[in-house]
């Protein structure tokens, strides 16, 4: 099959790759019908993530066909259409228990283009399968299906619900790609006061406006003094940091109020500078975390009730094996305009339910 590879920093190749096979009683093997390309993926490229080798196949969001499965596997057969989820869960170990499935000790977790071969390929082996995978009802568009894998999920367990976003709140969202953009729509189910987008695009700005941002500014345009003003001087309730660099994390710190939340989203590649001299008094959380998707299945509900947006994040779409001209684009956002860009396209017959 062919696969996007892992040369090492600064290295990719579209390449003929072995097709996967069942390794474990609890596999399944996808064919992978569209498939999406993360931030995190361009951190990998970048040599922020040392822990992924040269030679393994990217990706950790998909949707796709069961095409195979373990002797152990209960939820999904062959000819499933399914949503391959970022984490896997072996359901067993005492993190998997407790719901937080991104810290599985029993070979799960982030592993799918991390650990082992991941999804921007033809096929792929998804481990666990029988939590690492949600059939997907014909109403709802592979399109969308494929921001559930990760994005939706991260943007609500991460952003929203480690920042305790409340009614009433004010919150700031600093970074508005794809999962900033996310995190907004995630936050106006909890009716908010006010959502505040921040971002150094107007074309994102924009974005954020049409997924329920009530204000946007500038990332160069001081919105710590808007902030301030939208507030009465008072700082957010809560700000969700979606974009990975230490400069907007320390922008965040610094437009919390106090008794707020700070709720870390991004992927870091360098040193932040925690500022305790100024926060120590202030007392303020700060949350960390890698997502653990025990959302998709709510989210999903949610998506076919029409309750996320979806079309809004999706700017380009791409044949499978176009691959290396959709990081191309998506690594150029800042040019391109690209928030989500999808790869592949449906190969089911979509149901349309009476009015």
């Amino acid at each position: 099959m062919k696969a996007l590879v892992f040369q090492g920093p600064g290295k990719t190749s579209w390449q003929e790759v072995p097709d996967p096979g069942i390794k474990d009683a609890s596999d399944a093997v996808v064919r992978v019908d569209s498939v999406t390309i993360c931030g995190t993926d361009l951190h990998i490229i970048k040599g922020d993530v040392p822990e992924v080798a040269p030679g393994t196949v990217l990706g950790h969001e998909a949707v796709g066909e069961v095409v195979e499965v373990g002797s152990e596997v209960r939820t999904v057969r062959p000819g499933d259409r399914v949503l391959v989820s970022c984490i896997s869960a072996c359901g067993r170990c005492r993190f998997c228990r407790e719901n937080h499935y991104g810290q599985c000790r029993e070979g799960g977790g982030w592993v799918l283009g991390h650990l082992i071969d991941g999804t921007q390929a033809e096929f792929v082996r998804v481990p666990f399968a029988d939590l690492s995978v949600h059939p997907l009802p014909g109403s709802v568009e592979s399109d969308d299906a494929v921001l559930l894998a990760d994005i939706f999920p991260t943007a609500y367990e991460v952003g929203v619900l480690n920042g305790r976003v409340s009614p009433g709140d004010t919150v700031v969202v600093v970074g508005a790609g794809p999962i900033g953009l996310a995190t907004v729509a995630a936050a106006r189910l909890y009716t908010p006061g006010k959502i505040i987008a921040v971002d150094l695009a107007e074309s994102r700005l924009a974005a954020a406006r049409s997924v329920g941002a009530d204000a946007t500014v500038g990332a160069g345009e001081e919105p710590e003094e808007l902030v301030s003003d939208l507030t009465d001087g008072l700082g957010a309730d809560v700000v969700v940091e979606a974009v990975g660099v230490p400069e907007a994390f320390e922008t965040c710190t610094r437009m919390v109020r106090p008794g707020g939340r700070v709720a870390n989203v991004g992927v870091h590649g360098k040193p932040a500078s925690l500022h305790l001299e100024d926060l120590w008094i202030k007392d303020v959380t700060i949350t960390t975390g890698l997502v653990d998707t025990y959302s998709t299945p709510l989210l999903l509900r949610m998506m076919a009730a029409g309750r996320l947006p979806s079309a809004e994040l999706v700017t380009h779409h791409f044949k499978l094996e176009q691959m290396e001209e959709a990081y191309d684009v998506f690594s150029r956002a800042a040019d391109t305009g690209a928030l989500k860009v999808v790869l592949g396209g449906p190969r089911h017959d979509v149901v349309t339910l009476p009015a």
